[in-house]
């Protein structure tokens, strides 16, 4: 049976989890949900009722990492888990203190008790050492570190773009650019209707992507 992919588009765990899928070529039932309106099918398969969610013979894959790791263990092509240590720790920075300082200043009037300043800075801090060790590229090729963290700093860019293309960043501007400009991102955020019981299949990927 094919597994099925619960998604929401513009979510950045959910879009890693799409480029994973597309790099590997693991075909998925691809189920497009509104975070406001939640199917049943949906909150009886994840656990944590947030996207993506993996239904997979009988197994649920809740995070969108060991989304990306279940994936590109069927297939790796591109070699992105053949990456240095460095990259896990990246990773795990990215979502842990960078992701916690984009939330709150993307989403500053849901923490009314903390000061979005400070936490724009500490993001900044973030992206100038990731600026720094971006410098040749962050390891010799893309890896699962570039993947999984992409989607999170075009989130970070888009909430000032004006503000974050003025920042002192070129290694990084131009990383995330190239990101942005691939028909790989393209495939991946192509629109869907949200999905209904009873819809017929939508596969993703329809067919291989091109890598960046």
């Amino acid at each position: 049976m094919t597994p099925i992919l619960y998604s929401f588009r513009r979510c950045p765990y959910a879009i890693r989890a799409r480029l994973a899928l597309a790099a590997s070529g693991t075909q998925v039932a691809l189920r497009e949900i509104l975070l406001r309106d939640k199917p049943a099918a949906f909150l009886a398969a994840s656990p944590s009722g947030t996207v993506p969610c993996l239904v997979t013979g009988g197994r649920v894959i809740d995070e969108s990492l060991d989304i990306m790791l279940w994936a590109l263990r069927q297939n790796d092509p591109e070699g992105w888990l053949d990456m240095p240590d460095a990259g896990h720790d990246w990773i795990a920075r990215n979502d842990g203190s960078f992701k916690h300082a984009l939330d709150r200043v993307k989403y500053a009037s849901r923490y009314p008790d903390d000061d979005p300043q400070a936490h724009l800075a500490d993001a900044c801090a973030h992206l100038a050492a990731l600026d720094t060790a971006l410098e040749g590229g962050l390891f010799d090729r893309p890896t699962l570190a570039d993947y999984a963290m992409l989607p999170f700093i075009r989130q970070f860019a888009f909430i000032d773009k004006p503000w974050f293309d003025a920042q002192p960043w070129p290694r990084l501007h131009a990383w995330l650019e190239r990101f942005l400009a691939s028909d790989r991102f393209a495939a991946v955020m192509d629109k869907h209707a949200a999905w209904a019981e009873g819809d017929a299949p939508r596969l993703f990927p329809s067919a291989a992507l091109p890598p960046i």
